[in-house]
């Protein structure tokens, strides 16, 4: 099983750019949670850290929709170098606010801008392994690879932000996404052998389907699709599980509940990219969506913190190879030339589903209490397998036709 990931590691840089493309992105992971915990604790209102944290999420979205689009016009250094500090800048901009307690509204422009500028360095360093190698069985292991790292980003965050925020101060969960960013953008950004070169892009007439969205390739919207609405279970998971352990008087809890769904998320993605897989993609996809929406379902009948975490396990269990088939089929779809784009627009899906699953979940908790919470992930879940299902025919041809000039967007 380890002989795969091996192979992979051993090819030229890979190791450098994987590990840096890592520590890139790991504040993102403590961001959602860090907003939550620092703006409940301070102004009160699980409502109000729903949406600064949505309005984050949307921002990080849609700006790294447009960045995804210059990076692969530009290339990757001249675009993210910037604006990775100019997000870290913000985020401290955030931070001091919060701390001087300033209006709750003055937050949202730095936070917004925070997250328009932080760019998906997870979509980045995927492009980067399709650059270096065009075996598909490796890329298979790349990319279940990344989706592990991500999870122990995720496992290792939420335990990092709480400890900081419940044990220094309820801002404390920010610094250390602040340094990330920083660190993480220099170590990554100066690698420039790994480095995807900027590819031509064809004249006229086929010049005109460059321009066309990405969104519009056979197959890529049903799948960004699913990923926003997993991205709204993941978003509703982070504001119930704080609510939840609030409730049972157990706050600093929270960060190893969420630490439990990623520990369960990285093994099961580990052992997914180790195996290769006779059956055809889209209906692991399909499995794998389902298998979320059952979970979600379960996590209804938590009532305390060892409960919520035992179930939590079959959330995580399902995530990552979920995830994996994803970004692998948008790999088989979007053209080589708009790669970065394509993958980005997955964790696009994420950000803006989050956004939607935070605030939507801190409102109703705010109304009736961490239960109500937990069944909209619930109801978030059936919609995810709801949508998944019904684009199956579309996302199957799509998929067949597998021909790169057909899809190159």
């Amino acid at each position: 099983m380890v002989r795969a990931y091996r192979e992979i590691l051993n090819i030229p840089g890979a190791l450098r750019f994987c590990a840096a493309g890592l520590v890139a992105r790991s504040g993102g992971a403590m961001m959602g949670l860090g907003l939550v915990l620092m703006v409940s604790a301070i102004y009160g209102s699980y409502g109000l850290a729903g949406a600064v944290t949505a309005a984050n999420a949307v921002c990080w979205a849609l700006g790294t929709a447009v960045l995804s689009n210059l990076v692969d016009r530009f290339g990757q250094r001249r675009v993210m170098y910037p604006a990775a500090i100019l997000s870290a800048i913000a985020l401290a901009v955030t931070v001091v606010l919060a701390v001087m307690q300033a209006p709750a509204w003055t937050l949202f422009a730095p936070v917004m801008i925070s997250g328009a500028t932080g760019g998906a360095p997870g979509a980045l360093v995927r492009a980067r392994w399709s650059y270096v190698t065009d075996n598909p069985d490796q890329l298979h292991v790349a990319f279940s690879l990344e989706s592990t790292l991500d999870e122990v980003a995720y496992m290792v965050g939420p335990v990092v932000a709480t400890a900081l925020s419940t044990g220094v101060h309820p801002a404390a969960g920010l610094i250390a996404p602040i340094i990330l960013g920083l660190v993480g953008a220099q170590w990554f950004y100066s690698q420039r052998s790994t480095e995807p070169p900027v590819q031509d892009r064809p004249a006229a007439p086929e010049g005109a389907a460059w321009r066309q969205l990405v969104l519009l390739v056979p197959g890529v919207g049903a799948v960004v699709a699913v990923n926003l609405l997993i991205g709204t279970v993941f978003g509703a998971i982070d504001v119930s599980v704080v609510a939840a352990a609030t409730d049972w008087n157990a706050r600093p809890a929270s960060g190893l509940i969420l630490a439990v769904f990623s520990l369960a998320s990285a093994m099961a993605g580990f052992y997914y990219g180790a195996r290769r897989w006779a059956s055809p993609l889209p209906r692991r996809f399909l499995i794998g969506v389902a298998a979320m929406f059952a979970a979600t379902m379960a996590l209804c009948l938590a009532n305390s913190t060892w409960l919520l975490a035992a179930l939590g396990l079959l959330v995580g269990i399902t995530v990552a190879p979920t995830l994996i088939n994803g970004n692998s089929l948008i790999e088989r779809l979007v053209h080589p030339a708009r790669l970065t784009e394509g993958l980005a627009w997955m964790g696009t899906g994420i950000g803006i589903g989050a956004s939607i699953g935070s605030g939507v979940a801190g409102h109703v908790i705010d109304l009736g209490g961490y239960s109500l919470g937990l069944y909209s992930v619930a109801v978030f879940g059936a919609l995810t397998a709801i949508i998944a299902f019904a684009s199956a025919r579309v996302l199957g041809r799509a998929v067949a036709s597998d021909d790169p000039a057909a899809v190159a967007g």
